[in-house]
């Protein structure tokens, strides 16, 4: 029987990242086969381990972001904290870092130092405003990115305020991208022999996130703003107002607007002069709109969504996230993933989405309790013996 196997089997990553962004990295780094060391404060860890809710003391934040890792706690303040990390660097291949540019360079814990020691190593720093520039020491959290990158001023209704994307997108998709950047880096690796420094700008990665209006603006476009639910390039695309709630209706092409005409029993209206291409459906949106909203009036969410679907045309109830990682097709694709938790108990685990056909194992998805795994790492890879962990205890390193 062949071995069971996932793609980053054997890969050793230190994890001193805290919060959301670097945490995610590490976490689909951990979904993927890795070994991943989080290296905690002594006492307090991770500022996520405060945040709400809280499952028996441990909290679903944290755990999310974390499943699957070994906590160890370490005190980077002290010269024998420094010293351990920097021989745990020395027999890793990754380590992911989202320190405020600076400070790992005051440590003496910088990709320089550590490269010295281990040229190998993947080395992934994320900031909010990259490692360089005027900008490299501001301080900056999600509502921050979203704000500076631009996304804000395209999100919301027209006559409305500039609002932030409903969740943390700036932290996520810069996790998302170092992940990527890591496993590139680790290819070249294999054929150069040499790590490298992956530097993880929040803003940067917020700015590529918006391909529509990348592409509007590359084109000579002014800039869309604000248009609601609607889309800036193509219609009908937007939500509209049934009997009982709101459906999403979204037209890309000829072909789908005429479906829909025949679904809304209205198949002369794809012969309209105002509706004949998607320019011109983009240009007259009021008076297709209305042709729209009447068609749903009389009709609940459900019902005109059967019709759409029977019609092919792409069309989805507003749904809630609970709602949608309660349902089948949640279910059948094996969204959700349940745990043990040695204090919280069985609890739901959301790891990285992709089914990957040679991945023949699950990842450990079970979250870390406060240096749960201190002791264990510092037996098997530095070979410390019983006189040192308790030197190491009763001085407060660990």
């Amino acid at each position: 029987m062949s071995e069971a196997l996932l793609p980053l089997k054997g890969v050793r990553v230190l994890d001193l990242s805290r919060v959301l962004a670097g945490p995610w990295c590490a976490s689909l780094l951990n979904d993927l086969g890795a070994e991943v060391i989080k290296v905690e404060m002594p006492g307090s860890g991770d500022d996520a381990r405060s945040f709400t809710p809280h499952i028996s003391g441990e909290s679903s934040y944290f755990m999310q972001l974390n499943h699957g890792k070994k906590s160890m706690t370490l005190d980077l303040k002290s010269e024998q904290g420094l010293a351990i990390l920097k021989q745990l660097a020395e027999q890793s291949d990754v380590l992911v870092e989202n320190f405020r540019p600076g400070v790992t360079a005051r440590l003496g814990i910088d990709y320089p130092a550590l490269q010295k020691i281990n040229p190998r190593l993947v080395y992934v720093s994320i900031s909010g405003f990259g490692q360089q520039g005027e900008m490299a020491h501001k301080a900056a959290y999600d509502h921050i990115i979203q704000a500076y990158g631009g996304i804000m001023q395209v999100t919301g209704w027209s006559e409305g305020e500039p609002t932030r994307v409903g969740d943390a997108i700036g932290d996520v998709v810069a996790g998302l991208y170092g992940s990527w950047a890591v496993l590139a880096a680790l290819l070249q690796r294999g054929i150069t022999g040499q790590g490298q420094h992956l530097d993880v700008s929040m803003l940067d990665t917020m700015v590529t996130l918006q391909m529509v209006s990348l592409t509007q603006w590359i084109g000579g476009q002014a800039p869309a703003g604000r248009l609601g639910n609607a889309h800036p390039i193509s219609a009908p695309m937007d939500s509209y107002p049934a009997r009982d709630g709101h459906i999403v209706i979204a037209v890309a092409n000829d072909k789908l607007f005429r479906q829909l005409c025949k679904a809304m029993g209205k198949p002369s209206l794809a012969e309209h002069p105002d509706f004949l291409s998607d320019p011109l459906r983009l240009a007259n949106q009021r008076p297709l709109r209305a042709e729209i909203e009447a068609w749903l009036q009389d009709l609940s969410v459900a019902e005109a969504q059967k019709i759409l679907d029977d019609a092919g045309v792409p069309a989805s109830a507003v749904l809630r996230l609970d709602e949608i990682l309660t349902s089948d097709y949640a279910r059948e694709r094996e969204l959700v993933k349940q745990v043990r938790h040695p204090s919280a108990g069985d609890i739901a685990i959301v790891p990285q989405p992709v089914k990957m056909s040679a991945a023949t194992a699950e990842p450990n998805l079970v979250p870390p309790r406060l240096g749960e795994h201190t002791e264990a790492v510092l037996r098997s890879l530095l070979k410390f013996d019983e006189a040192t962990l308790a030197e190491l205890r009763t001085q407060g390193v660990i």
